[in-house]
C-alpha cells in the first residue's frame, strides 16, 4: 500500500513511463487525441505486419538451411568412399594389369592356373566392393568422346572409325554414383592425312 502521496505520484510515473506521449494528452483535446490514437494505431499496424514479415522470412530461411544441411549429410553419406575409392583405383588397375600380362597359352598351364584364378578372384571381389559403394567402370571403346567422363590423351589416324570415336583405353575411368571419380584416358579416332 502507498503511504503518501508522494510515493503515489512516482507509482503512477512509473506505470506510464513506457506509453507513448500521445496517448497521454488531456481529454479536453478529444479530436486530436482521436487522431493521435489513430496515427498510433497505423503506427501499430504497420510494425505488426513488418514483424510477420521477418517471421515469415526467418522461418524460410531455417527451413532452407535444414535442408541444405539434409542435402550435406546425404552427400556426405552417399560420397563418404570417394577418397578411399581412388587410392584404391591403382590397386584395380594393377590387378588387370597383371590378368593380362599372363599369355594365353600359360592361363591353361597347371603352374599359372591357380595364380591367375586367384588375380581373377581378387578383381571379383573387389568390383563387389566398389559396386556396393555404388562405383562403376565408364564405357569407353567404340563411344564418342564425353568430356565430361573421357580425357583424350592422343588422336589416332585411322578409317576404321569416324572422328570422335574412341578407340584406345588407356586406363579405366570410375563413376562414383553420379559424380566422376576419375576420367577414362583415351585415345580418339581421327581422319588420316
Amino acid at each position: 500500500m502507498i503511504d503518501n502521496e508522494h510515493d503515489r505520484d512516482e507509482a503512477v510515473e512509473k506505470e506510464l513511463a513506457g506509453v507513448p506521449e500521445e496517448f497521454l494528452a488531456d481529454d479536453d483535446d478529444s479530436e486530436n487525441s482521436a487522431d493521435a490514437m489513430g496515427d498510433a494505431i497505423a503506427a501499430l499496424k504497420a510494425d505488426l505486419e513488418t514483424a510477420r514479415q521477418e517471421v515469415l522470412y526467418a522461418k524460410a530461411e531455417t527451413q532452407n538451411v535444414r535442408r541444405r544441411m539434409e542435402k550435406d549429410v546425404a552427400d556426405a553419406r552417399a560420397y563418404a568412399a570417394t577418397g578411399f575409392a581412388r587410392e584404391i583405383l591403382g590397386v584395380a588397375d594393377n590387378l588387370a594389369r597383371a590378368i593380362e600380362a599372363v599369355p594365353e597359352d600359360l592361363r591353361e598351364d597347371s603352374k599359372f592356373k591357380g595364380l591367375v584364378t586367384g588375380i581373377q578372384a581378387t578383381q571379383r571381389e573387389l568390383e563387389k566392393a566398389f559396386a556396393q559403394q555404388g562405383i562403376s567402370r565408364i564405357a569407353a571403346m567404340g563411344l564418342p568422346l564425353d568430356p565430361n567422363q573421357h580425357q583424350a590423351m592422343m588422336e589416332i589416324p585411322t578409317n576404321d572409325a569416324e572422328p570422335g570415336t574412341i578407340v584406345q583405353e588407356m586406363q579405366a575411368g570410375y563413376m562414383i554414383r553420379d559424380r566422376l571419380l576419375r576420367p577414362a584416358m583415351v585415345a580418339v579416332a581421327k581422319k588420316p592425312d
